[in-house]
Formats: structure tokens, C-alpha cells, sequence
């Protein structure tokens, strides 16, 4: 089997041919100092290119970031591959219709379950693909707070108080945003883990969506109407997210940890289709294992995404509060059912939100 670094051809430059000698030496300088990326120096042959484009959800652009800086220089020293990683950032929902709809994604990190799994529906995955990474192909989880003004001036602390008096809560839709649909679980499921009914739940979520204002696409457009517009009183924030808000906020904002919360579990994929289409798998999936090493454990607790290595968890743990999870499968039987019956056409929060707004 060839190495990594013979799959790739050289990548070529172009050149144009010029009509005398001196003119062409002179073009030829420009490109050897130039290099176009890839010319051999020092008598050392130069490093092949590939490029993969990871599709991802909103509050990951400052953790990928960090995460290509430190995997993308390792890997060319491994392989001699000159690898470019190319980043793609919207609502989960919507980065999952755009790769089902021809966005050719070698790496798939939705935010959801059912919006990774939807690519698997459409062919684009291998069955059982939590199967091809540790941990259910799971590097990090996290779960949703608040996030509140400083000083707190609703004496927010748990979830009923969102609802128990004249307060405007901002969260994404859940019909695009993973963000959306995880706060909507969870304050379902805040009712159900303290023992209500599903009629309970129904109730408490219809009144909190009868307190949001405006509905953004995604959890990043969440974050700009609380931090940067100053709308609403509280945010419904995936962890990670709510963190990076309160640093930027210079104390203008500070993090509520409710008693209990869903488990958000953000699954990473590689796209087999395309990887298979275009030869890329062998750095896609070297990309994804580098999550696991204690380096990309340690770039995933600094930013606020909970590791899965309980070693490298143990050590940031003044940093994750503890706090009860409960997983959709307490109130669903998976997240197929939850977004039938929740978020489908007609289903739940179509029906509770309409009837709020008229």
C-alpha cells in the first residue's frame, strides 16, 4: 500500500511561455522563489497538497481553529503531506442539508445526532458510522446553560424561573439550529427528570417560547441578539458558547448553571463518499483521531467543550461545574422519534409556537 504522502500527484504550477531566453529565466526565478507552494529546496523533495473541508455547526469556528493549528503542521511532519483544512460554519440543520445538497464535505462535526445520521440516510455515510472513532465517535460533549446579565437581575437559577415572571429568553429555532433544538430538550426534559408529565413539559415549553422574542437561524445569530444587540434577558447557550460570550462581554454578562441539563453530544463523522471520491480519507480520519490524543483533549477543554478523557475532564473540572444530565432517551426513544415529534412539519413546536404568536 502507498504512504499518505505518494497518494496526492505534485501539485502544478503554471507557467507562461514567454518569447525570449531572459524573459523566460526571469519567469522561472519568480516561480522558484515563489515555489507556487510546492518546489523542492535545499535538495529536499517538497511536500505533496490535499485539502479537506471539515462542516461543522456555529460555536466551533474559535475550537477549529486552534485545533488545525496544531494538527495540520504535525501531520506534515508525519506524512511530508502539505495538508489544508478548509472550514465551513452555519446552523447544524442547515451544514446537513448543504452536504446531503452537494457541499462536499470530508468531515462532518454537526452538532446533532440526527443531522449527521441524515447524511447516512442519504448514502453519503457507511452504516454504524459512530462506530469508526473512540467513544461512540464522540471527542467532547456539552450541555446548555444561561447565560444572564451581570449581576443577574432576574435571579435566574433553574429552569422554572424562565417562566415565573416578565422574562424575555433568547435561543435559536429549533427547527434549523442544534442549538435550538437541544434548549428546546432540555426544558422539556427539565420537566420530565423532576417527575412531570409530558403534558407538564408541553405546558412549561409552550409559555417559555411565548417569552422569545425572535427566533435566529443559529447559535452564533443567538449569541449576537444577547451579547451584541442587547436583547432578552437570559440566553439559552450551548456551554462552550456561553463561555467564549461572558469572556468577550468584559463583565457585562456571567453563566448560570441550572441543576440539571441535557446532555449535548456532538458526533464526528468522516464523509465516506466523498473521502472515497476524492482520496482524502487517510488525512480525514487522522484529523479526527488527533481529537483523542491528550494534545487535542487539552484544545478541547480550553475551550469550554467537555473532553471525554476523564483524565484530561478530572483536571479541568473547576472549570466544567457538575450538574445533573439527562440524555433524550429519558423522554424519547431516540433522536428519529425527537425530531418527528418534535420538530417535523406540524409536529410540536410547530403547534405550540403558532399558537403563541397569534
Amino acid at each position: 500500500m502507498r504512504s499518505p504522502a505518494e497518494r496526492y500527484p505534485r501539485h502544478q504550477c503554471y507557467r507562461r511561455p514567454d518569447s525570449t531566453l531572459a524573459l523566460s529565466l526571469a519567469v522561472l526565478a519568480l516561480t522558484l522563489l515563489a515555489g507556487c507552494g510546492q518546489r523542492e529546496t535545499q535538495g529536499k523533495p517538497a511536500a505533496k497538497a490535499v485539502r479537506i473541508l471539515n462542516v461543522s455547526y456555529d460555536p466551533t469556528r474559535e475550537l477549529w481553529k486552534d485545533v488545525n493549528q496544531a494538527f495540520i503542521p504535525k501531520y506534515r511532519r508525519e506524512t511530508g503531506v502539505e495538508l489544508e483544512i478548509q472550514q465551513s460554519h452555519a446552523a447544524s440543520g442547515s451544514q446537513a442539508r448543504a452536504i446531503i445538497d452537494g457541499l462536499e464535505a470530508d468531515v462532518a462535526t454537526l452538532s446533532i445526532w440526527s443531522d449527521t445520521d441524515a447524511l447516512r440516510k442519504k448514502g453519503l455515510l457507511k452504516e454504524k458510522w459512530e462506530d469508526s472513532f473512540p467513544n461512540r465517535s464522540l471527542p467532547y460533549t456539552s450541555t446548555v446553560v444561561f447565560v444572564v446579565r451581570r449581576g443577574n437581575p432576574k435571579g435566574i437559577k433553574d429552569w422554572p424561573d424562565l417562566v415565573s415572571q416578565d422574562i424575555s429568553v433568547i435561543t435559536p429555532s429549533p427547527k434549523t439550529s442544534g442549538n435550538g433544538k437541544l434548549s428546546f430538550l432540555a426544558a422539556w426534559g427539565s420537566v420530565i427528570a423532576s417527575g412531570g408529565t409530558a403534558e407538564q413539559a408541553r405546558d412549561f415549553v409552550t409559555r417559555l417560547y411565548q417569552k422569545v422574542p425572535v427566533l435566529d437561524t443559529g447559535a452564533r445569530g443567538a449569541t449576537t441578539t444577547f451579547a451584541q444587540k442587547g436583547i432578552g434577558d437570559v440566553h439559552l447557550s450551548l456551554e462552550s458558547e456561553a463561555w467564549l460570550e461572558v469572556q468577550e462581554s468584559q463583565g457585562a454578562l456571567e453563566i448560570v448553571y441550572p441543576p440539571q441539563s441535557i446532555l449535548h453530544e456532538p458526533h464526528v463523522a468522516v464523509v465516506d463518499k466523498t473521502v472515497d471520491a476524492r482520496g482524502t480519507r487517510v488525512p480525514a480520519e487522522a484529523y479526527l483521531l488527533f481529537l483523542y490524543t491528550p494534545e487535542g483533549q487539552e484544545i478541547i477543554a480550553r475551550h469550554h467543550f467537555r473532553p471525554t478523557d476523564e483524565a484530561t475532564l478530572q483536571k479541568h473540572r473547576q472549570e466544567f461545574p457538575p450538574l445533573k444530565m439527562f440524555t433524550i432517551q429519558d423522554f424519547a426513544a431516540g433522536w428519529d422519534e425527537a425530531q418527528k415529534a418534535f420538530f417535523a412539519d406540524g409536529a410540536v413546536f410547530d403547534q405550540i409556537y403558532s399558537a403563541g404568536t397569534k
